[in-house]
């Protein structure tokens, strides 16, 4: 038997899935608008901006207090996930 506490915790995380699932959806939108002004499959994996968001979020996460292994895990992910993104669908512009 699931804790009544527990229960009411996931209906939390629940919603907040529900927002990351539309923050993404903008992202994808914003992610097809550069995807649009690319010229070159070569342009879609840039090293250098990578870097740079990574080294971003690991400075805000260790600002905001949140643990820099989580969101540095989460982020080389999303970009990972973008940049298959990319690939799949350069051509469909």
């Amino acid at each position: 038997m699931v804790n009544k506490n527990i229960i009411k915790i996931r209906k939390k995380l629940d919603k907040l899935d529900n927002n990351l699932l539309a923050i993404i959806k903008e992202r994808v939108k914003l992610v097809d608008i550069v995807l649009k002004n690319k010229k070159f499959k070569r342009e879609i994996i840039d090293k250098k901006r990578i870097s740079v968001i990574l080294k971003n979020i690991s400075k805000k996460s260790k600002y905001k207090n949140i643990d820099p292994k989580i969101t540095n895990k989460i982020w080389k992910s999303m970009i990972r996930a973008f940049i298959d993104y990319e690939f799949r669908n350069f051509g469909k512009k």
